[in-house]
């Protein structure tokens, strides 16, 4: 039994193309909400900067880890941290009356 080639079918074998799916940063609720009090917690502007340098070098290295491309890396982190600010601006004003409490 002749194959194609002189040498086994094991090293004809090719690895198959495959595209990674990045599941949306912007539709993990848990992880935005969880950031977004983190970042108000933190007592300093600087304290904040730091961290969220930290969560973008942990997003960063994640995507790279599983082969997502700089440019799908640089609109996921956009989406979340736009996704993040807007959570933060929700827990901030959570509870407050938009008429004020004097009614």
């Amino acid at each position: 039994m002749k194959r194609d080639g002189d040498g086994l079918p094991l090293f004809d074998w090719q690895q198959p193309v495959v595209t990674v799916i990045v599941f949306p940063m912007v539709k993990r609720v848990g992880r935005i909400r969880d950031v977004a009090a983190k970042m108000l917690d933190k007592p300093t502007d600087r304290a904040a900067t730091f961290y969220r340098d930290q969560v973008t070098d942990h997003l960063l290295r994640s995507f790279a880890r599983v082969g997502i491309s700089e440019e799908k890396q640089d609109e996921q982190i956009g989406a979340f941290w736009s996704a993040v600010d807007a959570e933060m601006t929700r827990l901030t004003y959570r509870g407050s009356r938009p008429g004020g409490n004097a009614a």
